[in-house]
């Protein structure tokens, strides 16, 4: 790997964070509460953010690329009036990285126009698209936001608000967590599923639905419930009105949510996200016992997992890497000359509590398994004596589909190669996953109501090529006449 691509990391990103809020105060300008929602879920995406409003008249929307801060100032803040609104931040995972394929997307017809926000990634978004151009329709992105943005509008020609919802989710196969800014309302729709989180939060003069329930904590507000899976939410004038449109045997909520995206201290499907991954880190230590001085995450996303190490394990705890939370996306590359200088930007050790020590290092994930290596060898260069790796998940070895964006199969270093073989090329001196049913039994969800397709092969939903697990059914039968 080179500099740059050791600086921006290897980091798994989930597609977007999706944000919709309706007041009862009309004259309660809604933008500056979206754009606190869309900080506070920044971390599901930073490639682009964007907010639409409906103002009584007409939707106004300001996106652009770069962070919430970025994109946003005081003066676009007060250009987006009104009381009803969503937001979005976006990490691609379908569709090119430009203007264009930010969102909110704004699709007009006659009746007037709707606003689309999307997490989740669709899995027969090129069929959808072909029928729709036939039809006539004309695209302006590349993104299945779009093509679901178009197909809502054709239904709500032929039916009203919840049957047009109840035809597009006949239609659509993936994971999807939609917002929708339709006139002067709300409307939100989660999966069959459940595979990418939602919840809906009461504000003191409304409510909102969001990815997830930090978000709600910033606004002050009380976190009601998780977005049922194949549920809609219409949202208008401050108003909840809730709708069971389909309703699935089975769950298939996203593993990773658990293991990296999610903050820690959202609360997806009613589990508090640090405590999950704290039971991770214990179930490692179980499973994956290690002779070590020092215990030491890999941060940041190693942290909650390392202290369930230490809780378990005993081992004392010990920062022994600090990570530079300042390089930006526009950092300028450095020549061949500060190559180590760059490494060390990014992350650097902290000697005295390494040298000599035996370490054990937590992380949640391996991808490809070069910055893996390289922290190792930092390490080592450091003065460690021994270096074990612990991973609080399973091998990756297959690609994500559903809203991931993850290295091909080819790319994935545990798709070709047995536990001994990763742990060769990362050259540390033992390495350890937590198992599925280790991880499975720490999240508190049955093995059938999670999905685990990069760690196992086997999807939720019927993928071109692969194995499905739910291969007898379609999803669009759950769905209610």
């Amino acid at each position: 790997m080179d500099v740059e691509s050791w600086l921006l990391g290897e980091d798994l990103h989930d597609a977007c964070g999706v944000v919709g809020i309706s007041l009862r105060d009309q004259e309660n300008g809604i933008a500056k509460s979206i754009y606190y929602a869309l900080y506070t879920v920044q971390h599901r995406g930073q490639e682009a953010a964007g907010i639409s409003v409906y103002d009584g008249q007409t939707i106004r929307t300001h996106k652009g690329l770069g962070l919430v801060s970025e994109v946003f100032d005081e003066s676009q803040i007060n250009f987006l009036k009104g009381s009803v609104g969503i937001g979005h931040v976006r990490y691609p995972t379908t569709g090119q990285s430009c203007l264009e394929n930010s969102q909110p997307v704004l699709v007009k017809y006659k009746n007037g126009a709707i606003a689309a926000a999307h997490n989740g990634n669709l899995v027969n978004t090129a069929q959808l698209r072909q029928q729709l151009e036939q039809a006539g329709d004309i695209f302006h992105t590349s993104s299945d936001t779009e093509v679901i943005a178009h197909l809502f509008v054709r239904e709500l020609l032929k039916y009203d608000l919840v049957e047009a919802v109840r035809s597009i989710m006949r239609k659509i196969i993936g994971s999807y967590s939609l917002v929708f800014l339709f006139s002067d309302a709300v409307i939100a729709i989660r999966d069959p599923l459940g595979i990418k989180p939602l919840c809906i939060g009461e504000l003191e003069n409304g409510f909102m639905v969001v990815s997830e329930s930090v978000a709600v904590d910033t606004l002050n507000g009380k976190l009601i419930r998780d977005v049922r899976p194949g549920e809609l939410i219409i949202i208008k004038h401050g108003d909840l009105k809730a709708y069971q449109l389909a309703r699935h045997p089975n769950t298939a909520h996203c593993v990773f949510e658990y293991i990296y995206f999610a903050r820690p201290d959202s609360i997806l499907d009613g589990r508090l996200v640090y405590d999950v991954r704290v039971n991770i880190g214990a179930k490692l230590a179980e499973e994956h016992p290690a002779e070590a001085d020092i215990l030491s995450p890999i941060p940041d996303s190693g942290i909650t997992l390392a202290l369930g190490y230490h809780q378990r394990s005993g081992i004392t705890y010990r920062e022994c890497l600090m990570k530079n939370r300042y390089i930006g996306r526009t950092f300028i590359m450095p020549d061949q000359t500060m190559r180590e200088t760059a490494v060390r930007l990014k992350l650097n050790t902290i000697k005295p509590n390494i040298e000599g020590y035996n370490l054990v290092l937590v992380d949640d994930s391996i991808v490809r398994g070069t910055t893996s290596r390289r922290i190792v060898d930092m390490v080592r260069k450091a003065g460690a004596r021994s270096v074990h790796i612990r991973i609080g998940s399973p091998p990756i070895k297959a690609p994500c589909y559903l809203g991931i964006d993850m290295a091909s199969r080819e790319e994935l270093i545990a798709a070709f190669k047995s536990i001994a073989g990763v742990e060769a090329v990362i050259r540390a001196d033992s390495l350890g996953y937590v198992s599925l049913k280790g991880l499975v039994e720490a999240i508190g969800i049955t093995e059938q109501n999670l999905c685990m397709g990069c760690l196992t092969g086997l999807y939720p939903v019927e993928v071109p090529g692969e194995k499905c697990i739910m291969a007898q059914t379609k999803l669009t039968e759950y769905v209610s006449a």
